[in-house]
């Protein structure tokens, strides 16, 4: 962590997020999971919701691990560096619980599970002049390698970089020449904004993987063989109504629910739904919380104790998910 703690005199602390057109943070609320060994591919296919078996090696996707009955352990952004070598990064708090639970199954193959949090540094950078960031850097979405630094699309203006912790601050400090150094709040706004959500240790086996809408994401597979909790997300995408979903939320006041949080109906004063993940936006907050359905679009619905009253906004990928439900 030696890396990150040099780091982290780059970057502001507090919020508001930063209004550059051009913004890079530190992401340094998760930690590294690492998987390696001849039947990495193998264990790790039996054992999360996205498909590792398909996936090109320098390959990235989000994904889960599931309890037995379908709930999520972990979420997470996994990187296929090779058939043999596979990194996780998931919350901080949940790492050590995630590689216990692992470790039971781990025994029966021929994998190594390790915390290699301190070799990488990954950053966020976005906004409408990235490109030219990555190219002073010497760093490509095209031609990305670990080695090198491994460039991860979200989106057209928002990438994820992991960096070898050896040239991190070298890069780093290249990259915040081209983009303004800004507090993790600001990511994770961005996150909100793309509808990526996150299991933490106050929501962990909270939600099936419908739940946090990661189906859409890319991070559950249909097609591939039995993992474990595979038969409950499987039976709710063919067989049940999902009754309930992640939404993007915004509300005055920039008060942080923390996850977990219950989210009322102050009209009959009942938990409607949770928090996922919250991040200051200038004077509001914007969040992502599993609700209710029939819950969603209510205006009496409010954080905890609080009255100011919280109002629906977009997801990036609305459009496509009421295609597939009209679809079902």
């Amino acid at each position: 962590m030696q890396e990150i703690r040099e780091l982290s005199a780059l970057f502001p602390q507090q919020p508001p997020a930063s209004s550059s057109a051009t913004a890079l943070a530190l992401l340094e609320r998760e930690r590294i999971l690492e998987i390696e060994g001849s039947d990495a591919t193998r264990f790790l296919q039996g054992q999360l919701s996205c498909d590792v078996a398909t996936l090109p090696s320098g390959g990235n996707t989000l994904g889960s691990r599931c309890n037995p009955k379908g709930r999520m352990q972990s979420s997470f952004r996994l990187l296929k560096l090779s058939e043999e070598r596979y990194l996780l990064a998931m919350d901080a708090e949940l790492l050590e619980l995630q590689q216990s639970d692992l470790a039971k199954y781990a025994a029966f193959f021929k994998v190594q599970l390790s915390d290699s949090t301190d070799q990488w540094v990954r950053l966020g950078l976005w906004g409408s002049h990235i490109e030219e960031a990555l190219a002073a850097a010497s760093l490509s979405r095209e031609a990305s390698t670990p080695d090198a630094g491994q460039v991860i699309d979200l989106d057209d203006t928002t990438v994820e970089l992991w960096l070898p912790a050896s040239r991190a601050q070298e890069l780093a400090t290249t990259l915040a020449q081209h983009a303004e150094p800004v507090a993790f709040n600001a990511w994770q706004l961005q996150q909100i904004r793309l509808g990526i959500g996150q299991v933490h240790s106050q929501t962990r086996e909270s939600f099936i993987p419908q739940m946090l809408n990661l189906q859409q994401l890319g991070g559950v597979s249909f097609q591939k063989g039995c993992y474990t909790g595979q038969e409950i997300v499987a039976r709710m995408q063919y067989l049940g109504k999902l009754k309930r979903r992640m939404y993007r939320l915004t509300r005055a006041g920039v008060e942080l629910p923390a996850p977990g949080t219950p989210i009322l109906n102050s009209a009959n004063d009942q938990a409607v739904g949770e928090v996922v993940v919250a991040a200051s936006a200038e004077d509001r907050m914007e969040l992502l919380a599993v609700l209710q359905n029939e819950a969603a679009q209510l205006p009496t619905l409010h954080i905890g104790d609080s009255t100011r009253p919280l109002q629906l906004a977009t997801l990036p990928y609305e459009d496509q998910m009421a295609a597939d439900a009209a679809g079902e």
